[in-house]
């Protein structure tokens, strides 16, 4: 399952924003990602022609089964990778910022030992 590191990034956000307020408007996917409504547009109907979300009758964003399973590994590798950093006496902002930039990019083999180390610690 290889995609794009910015078709990650989108169904990230779209899974911050749904589990934020129920619902998943491309304005706000906008806002989340700081880029244009045009940009988002694109990207969404990318997603849409490969079953990673649908619309629902409202016209509200839906992660499909695909598109979710992919949100949740990007989601849960951004999370664990800012707790390790913050543990090891990084600012959260930063931490954040950081975890975004490498969570795509972490072999399933690195990440299971920082998901192991992690875990240790609580």
């Amino acid at each position: 399952m290889k995609i794009q590191k910015s078709a990650e990034d989108y169904l990230e956000a779209m899974l911050m924003l749904k589990e934020e307020r129920g619902y998943i408007r491309s304005i706000d996917i906008a806002a989340k990602l700081g880029v244009t409504k045009p940009s988002v547009s694109y990207a969404t109907k990318r997603l849409r022609e490969n079953g990673y979300i649908t619309t629902d009758p409202a016209g509200m964003i839906v992660l499909t089964e695909s598109g979710l399973e992919i949100a949740e590994r990007i989601y849960e590798r951004h999370e664990l990778i800012t707790k390790l950093f913050v543990k090891i006496g990084v600012s959260p902002e930063q931490a954040r910022e950081d975890a975004c930039k490498i969570e795509h990019d972490l072999s399933e083999e690195t990440f299971a030992a920082v998901r192991k180390r992690v875990e240790s610690w609580v």
